[in-house]
């Protein structure tokens, strides 16, 4: 997957998207109120409950409609696209990023969820996506070698892997690249 072009101030910008604060991503979002259809009654055929977010630097948009109120869809469309960014944006290297897995060191996020060298994460949680994107990103700098990347995050192989299966998307994207270096298929 081609690295995306650089978003605003890259230089001064050293934090996926995926896990910055919603104030500062908001700078890069464009914000769309709808109405939708469906189950939920007048309330939601009549009123724009419907949400979209565009990010502008990466053309990425998710929506949400679930809900009768356009707070709650918006939670919910901001945690799609920040899922999304986590899975097809990945962030340009830096020289600090080739450092030893023994060197690397995870963000604090990742290191509140580690005991031992199991990772405690829920597909749910509004760090997910910040955390895939942090894995994702190694994975690039390891070129797919995951017992270097689970080595850098401190946990095993086998909870690497897990970890990944955790968003399908993740580690079939994963599976396709060793599939097409003939390698096996990961299986949680």
């Amino acid at each position: 997957m081609p690295i995306r072009p650089p978003f605003r101030n890259l230089i001064l910008q050293t934090v996926h998207p995926a896990a910055l604060p919603e104030d500062e991503l908001a700078k890069d979002l464009r914000f769309e109120a709808t109405r939708s259809t469906g189950p939920g009654g007048q309330h939601r055929n009549r009123v724009a409950t419907a949400v979209r977010l565009y990010h502008l630097p990466s053309g990425l948009q998710a929506m949400g409609t679930e809900r009768r109120s356009q707070l709650e869809n918006k939670k919910n469309a901001l945690f799609r696209l920040r899922l999304k960014l986590a899975l097809e944006w990945r962030s340009p290297f830096r020289d600090e990023d080739f450092v030893p897995a023994a060197d690397f060191r995870a963000s604090e996020t990742w290191r509140r969820r580690v005991r031992g060298s199991k990772v405690t994460a829920s597909p749910t949680h509004l760090d997910f996506p910040a955390l895939l994107a942090e894995v994702l990103d190694r994975l690039l700098v390891d070129e797919d070698d995951l017992e270097a990347t689970a080595a850098a995050f401190r946990v095993s192989k086998t909870q690497l892997i897990r970890f990944l299966a955790l968003e399908p998307q993740a580690l079939g994207a994963l599976n396709d690249r060793r599939k097409a270096r003939g390698q096996r298929p990961l299986r949680a």
